[in-house]
């Protein structure tokens, strides 16, 4: 028998917060990541199919979903967390399922365990072809840490 899921506790200004922060990445505006939808606990990015982010075989690199499904798990990790604290990875497990083939990889972050100093976060990466059919191409579990009182680090 599964639990209910805890209740996400967010602060009033959480989704400016994680897109004001999203925006200052130059990593995910390298690769084209766009953060298309943040509610308590959950995040959607977006990532275009470019030539310019596979590999030798046509494939979106792993790496790039690896470091797309990052950001996705921690925005959602970010969604709650208190004002004036900022969150960074401590810890990942990426399953690449399937070939990331589509004309865009949508991926989604989700807070499975929330907790004031660690956060338990899943992502998923689905590669969406023309007629909007879904693959599931990887999956990710992340580990998210709360940062305070860090100069430079408070999103």
């Amino acid at each position: 028998m599964s639990r209910p899921a805890p209740a996400l506790q967010t602060d009033p200004g959480f989704e400016q917060r994680a897109r004001e922060s999203f925006a200052r990445q130059p990593a995910m505006t390298l690769i084209g990541a766009r953060l298309t939808r943040v509610v308590p606990g959950e995040v959607e990015i977006e990532l275009p199919y470019r030539p310019e982010i596979t590999q030798q075989h046509g494939f979106v690199h792993a790496g790039v979903i690896g470091a797309a499904l990052d950001s996705a798990c921690g925005y959602a990790s970010l969604t709650v967390m208190p004002a004036g604290t900022g969150i960074l990875t401590i810890e990942y497990k990426l399953n690449c399922l399937a070939p990331a083939l589509g004309e865009r990889i949508r991926l989604v972050g989700r807070v499975r365990k929330p907790g004031r100093t660690i956060v338990v976060a899943e992502g998923e990466a689905l590669a969406v072809a023309a007629d909007g059919s879904e693959k599931l191409v990887a999956t990710m579990s992340a580990t998210e840490m709360t940062i305070r009182d860090r100069d430079g680090v408070v999103d």
